[in-house]
């Protein structure tokens, strides 16, 4: 795997698991039904999801690494 596209899996792959974690969505992958394309969040959900890409993307400004 080149190095552009080990970067571009980290930031899908973390952003997959704050779905699930804060949002309770199982994949962020277009599955064309909307029953599972479309999702009701709460807004704490939302807030904890952004606070949390917020904090990753702080850490990784931090160590040098986008």
């Amino acid at each position: 795997m080149t190095k552009t596209a080990a970067n571009q899996t980290a930031p899908k792959t973390l952003l997959s698991e704050l779905a699930l974690k804060h949002l309770f969505i199982e994949t962020l992958e277009e599955r064309k039904w909307d029953r599972l394309d479309f999702h009701e969040v709460s807004v704490w959900g939302v807030q904890a999801a952004l606070e949390a890409a917020y904090a990753a993307g702080l850490a990784a400004a931090k160590q040098g690494t986008k």
